[in-house]
């Protein structure tokens, strides 16, 4: 089954930030993620992570001005500094915490997000990233929770990877947004699960624990399995009567939330030396970068052997 992580901006959030860390592992997790994890510093998250023997999973990027209503700046025309700031804020915390996956967020279509400064600004990421064996995640997220995001379809996202062409570029699909955006979730795991990097679940409509709503979790974490995945699903999703008691839905989905085996290294740029990437195309960081295989190949990238 697969490994959960606590997503510690919605989880434990009766607590101060850095006591999220303690709750997390007191509660059976081995790894959390963040949306937002920048109010404490990157020495001080890395300090809990050590002391409570959890992994960085995830976090996201510095999403921009939030107050203005920003979400996410690397799509947004004509910030390409304001985005590379945030993004070297970005890689500051994954060097201090061991974090190797770093969400950047799109930005929104009535704040001048385009295509082509969203291409531009991944591919540039991207290759900065791979030299330090960090992945960069890109996830659709449905209209309804944050109303004209940039990127809301998963073969949307499955087209810019493949622009991209940057091997260490993956999908962070959140099944939550997936069935409130296009519906047909089983069908999309199977579909894409080799750009898969990272998953997030939440049960529609509410967004609450994945033991009651409209999806089947029990069957759609058996779906992940048959991929063979064996990176981190992240637990994204709001309490309904609190944290502790709506881990309920652990043993109602039969699962378990950490590592129930020893995990071999994932096969992706992510977790190997810069210099043994397994090219595409002849790709490499600080080059122009070529259009990823459709297929990326025999689907082995971030699953276990």
């Amino acid at each position: 089954m697969p490994r959960f992580a606590a997503n510690l901006n919605f989880l434990f959030t009766e607590l101060p930030l850095l006591e999220r860390f303690d709750a997390a592992a007191k509660a059976g997790f081995t790894a959390v993620e963040f949306t937002n994890l920048y109010a404490a510093s990157a020495e001080e998250v890395a300090a809990r992570l050590k002391a409570n023997g959890l992994t960085l999973a995830l976090f996201n990027m510095p999403a921009g001005n939030e107050a203005a209503g920003e979400r996410g700046l690397a799509a947004l025309t004509g910030r390409e500094q304001d985005f590379w700031a945030a993004f070297e804020k970005a890689r500051r915390y994954a060097e201090a915490t061991g974090g190797r996956r770093i969400h950047v967020l799109a930005g929104l279509l009535h704040h001048g997000a385009q295509r082509a400064t969203y291409v531009a600004n991944l591919r540039r990421a991207a290759q900065a990233a791979a030299t330090e064996g960090i992945e960069v995640q890109i996830e659709p997220i449905n209209r309804r929770d944050i109303p004209g995001y940039f990127l809301t379809k998963t073969h949307e996202a499955r087209a810019i990877i493949h622009e991209v062409g940057a091997p260490n570029l993956w999908l962070q699909f959140d099944l939550y947004h997936r069935q409130i955006e296009e519906g047909d979730v089983a069908t999309a795991i199977a579909e894409f699960a080799p750009l898969a990097g990272h998953y997030q679940i939440a049960s529609p409509p509410d967004r609450g624990e994945p033991d009651d709503g409209e999806l089947n979790f029990p069957y759609l974490f058996r779906r992940i399995d048959a991929t063979g995945f064996a990176g981190w699903v992240g637990c994204e999703y709001r309490p309904r009567k609190g944290t502790i008691a709506g881990l309920m839905w652990v043993d109602a989905c039969g699962v378990t939330l950490g590592d129930a085996s020893p995990a071999s290294p994932r096969l992706s740029p992510g977790s190997i030396e810069p210099h043994t990437l397994a090219f595409v195309d002849g790709w490499k960081p600080g080059t122009a970068a070529s259009p990823v295989q459709a297929s990326r190949g025999d689907h082995k990238n971030g699953r276990r052997p």
